[in-house]
This record gives C-alpha cells, structure tokens and sequence, in this order.
C-alpha cells in the first residue's frame, strides 16, 4: 500500500494520463488552413480549401477602385475592416513572437494568410486622406442565406474621408500593417518597406483627425451594432504608435507612447483585450521595452500589464476573472473563445518577456513566474481540443468529436463545385433550418464555443455560440506554435 503522502501525486498521475495528449501540429496546420475558407476575391491555383470559389470580385466598382480580396470576418460575407485589421495584427504578432516555432511548412502558411489580408488592407489607404472602412451591406446581407460565390446583395462601399474621423480603423490599421511590416522584414523585404510606409500614412490619418468612425452618419448604419467602436479610439491610437515604435525603434513613437499615455486613457479599461479594446495587449507589448530594454519612463504600461495577469489567476488576491466549471475563461456578450485565444495569448507572450531576463510578477500575496502562465495558457488551449466536460473539440475538424452546424453559409450550403447552380438570397434558408451536419467542413474554425455552464448545443442558429471569427483563430495560431514546440511547459 502506498503512503498516504503520496495520493495526492498519484490522483494527479491519473488526472495528467486521463487528459489527452494533444497534437499541436496538427491544430496549428488546421487553425492557419481556417483562413483559406474566409477569403474574398479571386482564389489562387493554390488554394487549399477546395469547396470555396471566386467571390466578391467587383468589391470597391463604385468607387471606381480594386477592394477585391480580404476575410469574409465569421459567418457573413461582408468585409469589415475593424476586425479583419486586428485578425492581421494578431496573426503578425503570432509569426513576430513564436514563428521560430513553427515548422518552415506552416510559417510560409501563416504568412500567405497575413498576406491574404495586408495585400487588402494596402488598398483601403491607397488614396491620400481616406481610408475603406468596409464593403458589403450588413443589413442585405444577414436578411439572405447564401453562399459568397452566389452573392447578389448590395456590394456597398463604406468610406470615411478627412476630416471626419476614422482614428479606431485607421489606427488598427496602422498596427497591422506595422507587425506585418516586420513579419516579412527577412523573407520579403521590399514587400516589409510597402506595409511600413503605408503603417506611417495610416497612423497619420488616425492622428491628425481623431474620433471613432462609427460616429460618422454616413458609416453608422453599416458598422452598427456589429462592430461600432464602444470603447472609444484612444486605445487604437497608442496601439498603433507601439507597434510602429517596435517595427521602427523612432523616438518619435516613443515620446508619442510616453506623452499621450494618461490623456489617451491607457491606465483605465486595461483588463480587456479584442478586436475592440486594445488595452491589455497594448500593454504587454508596450512591456517588452521596460523588461528587456530598461525603458523607465513607459513603466506605468507594465504596472497595467501585471494588475491584469494577476487577475486571472484564481490565488492572488485580485483575481476577479469568471472561469467556467470545466476551467475556461469566460465572459459574457457571446463569441466567448474570442477571450479565451487573445488572453492566452497575452500570457505567453508576457512570459517570454519574463523568462527572457528571469523576472516575474508580484501579484501581492503571491509571485508569479513565467511557467505558471504558460500552465495557465495551456488550459485554455486544451479546453478549447477537448479537455472539457463535453469531450468535444471546439476547433472544426480536429479530434473525433467537434461541431458539425456551425454558423457559417459557406460551410452549411452545398459547395458551387458540387451545386453549380445559383442558390438564391432565400433558398438557403432551408440549409439554415437543416439539422443536417454542415455539407463543407471549415476545417481548423473555432466557434464561439460553450456557455458559462460549460454546454455546447451545436446548433446553426445559435450564432454566439456556434460562429467561428477570424479574431478567434488568429492569436491560436500564436499559442499553438508555442506548444508545439513546448508541449509540457
């Protein structure tokens, strides 16, 4: 018989053997493949996700300008430019933090998606002091279910023009095209000098005439609700002079980051991280220069870094994160895996930064190091693969058991390769009312995943739950990379 001191361990040995080992690789191959399903415009000879097809391909006619091409951002065919820009921050900062991780296969892969998306966001700021904030009429849009190949809804093209404001658009814009600039610094360089200058025209604009663009009347009834700016554009402004600051190394980034802090409110809001709120990831990023670089003068930025970390972690004292039974992070307002991949995300990256110079976090009654946010990271990943009450993957197509509605017409309405004929704004909705398994697998999508009581129905209509995002997948590919390199951190 065993001492008693050691049930305990042996309780945690089974615990450990009873979870499943997860293949990172494969859900990394699979979460960069999502994005090929997601594209607008004209598909290369080398498309991967064969039941798609050409769409969009007159996007931008009105204005007598190519706005082809792009990410299609959920279940919908309308390109809105706030969050595809993040996605490609996202997907930038993936490849800039953890793409020395990844196999040479799927590095060349993630940098095809972010292509995908910064190729399109060069047009949207290709005229001097306008930026194309969104094309595709929401409201037509959402009233039909049907396949982007079929499109025949209205094509609108959303524009704002100085000096009316777009500082949230704009300045995400910026930071994409800034990341991205140094993604492809060593593989393209020419290509890296492109996103850069453009990254500098677009934080100018964002600058010079400061507001949120969904304050502009003739924008609102095509960006509300779906993706208004109800955080304000100050985050986006600071957001977009860091990422410059760390693409360019100017001081005029930093002096920027260091003079606008308090009056651009970067010490409020700074538990939150998304497509919206720019907060905590700015934070963290803004951390790197104070922890490796000794930069003093931007330690308010780490102070909010760290208040932050320590709130996720269920034995400091200012824990105040809601985690579902089973152990994912949760939040409420739907699309809830959105939280769970970008503050993941934020952990890792932080303890980079804190395994780099052996630092780590004083979280008041408690010291936190590098390996428990990492622990604490890959929960979240094995959550979302499977471990969880119900033993179901949330990413389409990886594991033995994962959603098989989703919230997606691509997905759900025969592909134009197998039904060549139109299937017109209603005729879908047959599809939509199906409770037969979607006909395309969107491989590598992750849905919006469980409630707050760990259920997941798997139901088309349920669309919080069931509709996969681009900004959902694109800080995954950050952390899978990391675990495939690290798979017991």
């Amino acid at each position: 018989m065993a001492p008693p001191n050691l049930f305990p361990f042996l309780l945690l040995l089974l615990l450990s053997l009873s979870v499943t080992a997860h293949d990172y690789r494969q859900a990394l191959s699979k979460a960069i493949l999502f994005f090929e399903g997601q594209r607008s415009g004209f598909l290369p000879q080398d498309q991967r996700m064969q039941w798609r097809a050409n769409s969009g391909l007159g996007d931008g006619w009105t204005y007598n300008i190519d706005l082809t091409g792009g990410y299609y951002d959920a279940g919908d065919n309308v390109k809105f430019g706030f969050p595809m820009a993040f996605t490609t921050t996202m997907l930038s900062w993936s490849v800039i933090e953890f793409g020395d991780m990844m196999p040479p296969d799927e590095h060349r892969n993630a940098l095809v998606a972010i292509r995908w998306a910064t190729d399109y966001l060069l047009k949207t700021v290709s005229q001097p002091n306008r930026i194309f904030v969104q094309v595709g009429d929401p409201i037509s849009d959402h009233n039909c279910w049907e396949r982007p190949e079929d499109m025949d809804t209205r094509r609108t093209v959303y524009a704002v023009d100085a000096p009316n404001p777009a500082s949230d658009v704009a300045g995400e814009t910026a930071a994409a095209l800034a990341a991205s600039s140094m993604a492809f610094r060593s593989s393209d360089p020419a290509y890296s000098e492109t996103l850069l200058r453009n990254a500098v025209k677009a934080f100018q604009l964002a600058d010079n005439y400061r507001g949120a663009y969904s304050d502009n009347a003739d924008v609102r009834d095509g960006v509300c609700p779906y993706y208004c700016d109800f955080d304000g554009y100050q985050d986006e402004l600071l957001w977009g002079a860091a990422w410059l600051r760390r693409a360019t190394q100017d001081d005029n980034f930093l002096n920027y980051i260091q003079s606008n802090g308090k009056t651009l409110g970067a010490e409020e809001n700074i538990n939150e991280f998304g497509w919206d709120n720019k907060h905590a990831g700015l934070n963290v990023l803004v951390s790197k220069e104070v922890l490796e670089g000794n930069e003093l003068s931007l330690d308010s930025y780490k102070t909010s870094a760290e208040s932050f970390l320590c709130t996720l972690i269920p034995e400091t004292s200012s824990s105040h994160i809601e985690y579902t039974p089973g152990g994912l992070i949760y939040r409420p307002g739907g699309s809830n895996l959105q939280h769970a991949t970008s503050i993941a995300f934020l952990q890792l990256v932080y303890a980079n930064y804190l395994s780099r110079t052996s630092q780590t976090i004083n979280c008041g009654n408690i010291y936190v190091n590098a390996q428990t946010l990492r622990q604490l990271a890959k929960k979240q990943v094995d959550y979302i693969l499977g471990d969880n009450p119900m033993g179901m993957s949330y990413m389409v197509g990886y594991g033995n058991k994962y959603p098989q509605r989703i919230h997606h017409r691509g997905s759900s309405l025969p592909s134009i390769k197998d039904h060549p004929q139109v299937i017109a704004c209603k005729e879908g909705s047959i599809y939509f009312n199906s409770s037969n398994p979607n006909p395309n697998v969107l491989v590598g999508a992750i849905v919006g995943g469980p409630g707050e009581d760990d259920l997941y129905e798997d139901d088309r209509a349920d669309f919080r739950k069931s509709e996969p995002t681009t900004y959902i997948n694109a800080p995954f590919v950050g952390i899978l990379a990391y675990f495939v390199a690290n798979p017991n951190p």
